[in-house]
């Protein structure tokens, strides 16, 4: 359960700088981006930021609105999930999923 693992430091900021130059008009995910601090990575390839317990169910804290995909040079592509209450919910590093 992800509310008891121990969340750690998350620096946003160049993911910001990626929404900046291929989503400028996303100010929502830029702002919710500067909140996302710390996280748990569940793995190599996803770090969350909002439970997953009982996604999208009735009261469930994770209730997903919408994919924003972008594409890194280095990093290829990178999905985040952002949520219905304009939280980010998590990211997604396609290119580490084994």
């Amino acid at each position: 359960m992800i509310n008891s693992w121990k969340k750690e430091n998350f620096n946003p900021k160049w993911i910001i700088d990626l929404i900046k130059e291929q989503e400028p008009e996303r100010l929502d995910v830029i702002n919710a981006l500067e909140k996302c601090r710390k996280g748990k990575w569940e793995s190599k390839a996803y770090i969350f930021f909002v439970s997953p317990q009982n996604a999208n169910q009735v009261g469930a804290d994770w209730q997903f609105d919408e994919n924003i995909v972008l594409e890194h040079d280095t990093e290829g592509t990178i999905v985040i999930d952002l949520l219905k209450d304009g939280k980010i919910g998590g990211i997604e590093f396609v290119k580490y999923i084994t």
